[in-house]
């Protein structure tokens, strides 16, 4: 990456901070539900940035087209504003956790761009040359977004559909209950 683009990234990364924060602080559950929209919009940007297309337009698509219209759909069936959690300190503990266990995770990870990280030794030099042969597409990019990347997204569209149908169950025992 070029200077320019690493300032950018970093901009670009105490934005989406800076969102989270907003998201965490607010209590008007219609102001997150837009900030987790814009929290989206950044994270595309940041993708294109790192040379990501296919998963910015994924990002931006789903992120904050789609979610966004599930979270309005379900604020209005539900209330406006959040209530005082009972226990403020043990969500924060939780989040202090697990934010803790996923920067604890990556530290063994190669440096951006590395050109003797194991992918590029072991996963690039396969796909190059086995290829065509394996998927019969010449165009290897295509070929891994069409094929090898496709079990990918159809588990992400089984994660999808189901999460959407256990909030429409939810849903729906709100109303039975009423």
């Amino acid at each position: 990456m070029q200077q320019h683009e690493i300032l950018l990234a970093g901009a670009l990364f105490a934005f989406l901070l800076a969102i989270a924060v907003a998201v965490s602080r607010a209590r008007n559950l219609f102001a997150a539900g837009m900030l987790t929209g814009i929290f989206s919009l950044v994270s595309a940007g940041l993708f294109t940035l790192l040379d990501a297309v296919d998963v910015a337009f994924t990002e931006a698509a789903v992120g904050a087209g789609i979610s966004t219209i599930v979270v309005l759909g379900t604020l209005s069936l539900t209330g406006e504003h959040e209530g005082r959690p009972r226990r403020p300190l043990l969500p924060l503990l939780v989040t202090a956790l697990t934010g803790a266990a996923l920067v604890w995770g990556t530290l063994d990870m190669p440096g951006l761009g590395d050109p003797h990280a194991p992918i590029h030794n072991h996963v690039a030099p396969d796909y190059l040359s086995g290829t065509a042969a394996h998927i019969g597409i010449p165009n290897v990019v295509t070929a891994i977004l069409a094929s090898y990347r496709g079990f990918d997204t159809l588990g992400e569209l089984v994660v999808i559909f189901t999460a959407g149908v256990g909030v429409l169950l939810l849903l729906g025992r709100g109303a039975e209950a009423r």
